[in-house]
């Protein structure tokens, strides 16, 4: 499938890269988005838009950053994406980017939960509770630290 994005340009994508987000995300217009990588090495993707070409928020798996982190997804947020297993759902929190890495914040309150197999996702308020919407994303660790985000399964690299 062809994605056009203003910040990348028109873009050839997997059907793997795909995610159905059918009651949107908090704040954003559009229920269908593809996950792009945003370099072979970066702990960051992009959840981007197919159909709208400017909507893209950086993402990142919250445990690159955060080893205690705890998400509990409420049997209603778990029913409406078809998730009985927890291994099926892959975890991304949105990212803020500012002026320096000291001002890089992630939602961990708001985490965006994607069943694996069904590549249907759904933003949930965290049950586990405690988490900000704008937690310091170098709190933990540095930038230095930082793996790569390879587990989810993504289209193409967008650097």
């Amino acid at each position: 499938m062809n994605v056009n994005t203003t910040r990348f340009g028109t873009l050839e994508v997997s059907e793997q890269a795909a995610v159905s987000i059918p009651d949107g995300l908090i704040g954003l217009p559009g229920t269908q988005y593809v996950l792009l990588a945003h370099g072979d090495d970066s702990p960051f993707l992009w959840l981007q838009s197919t159909e709208e070409a400017a909507v893209a928020v950086p993402v990142t798996t919250p445990w690159l950053f955060f080893e205690s982190y705890e998400v509990r997804v409420g049997d209603d947020d778990a029913r409406r994406i078809g998730l009985n297993d927890p291994g099926d759902a892959d975890i991304l929190c949105v990212v803020r980017a500012g002026e320096s890495l000291e001002d890089f914040t992630a939602n961990l309150a708001a985490p965006v939960i994607v069943h694996r197999n069904t590549r249907v996702g759904r933003q949930i308020i965290n049950d586990a509770g405690g988490y900000s919407v704008r937690h310091p994303l170098f709190d933990e660790v540095g930038l230095n630290e930082v793996q790569p985000a390879a587990s989810v399964p993504t289209a193409v690299s967008a650097a």
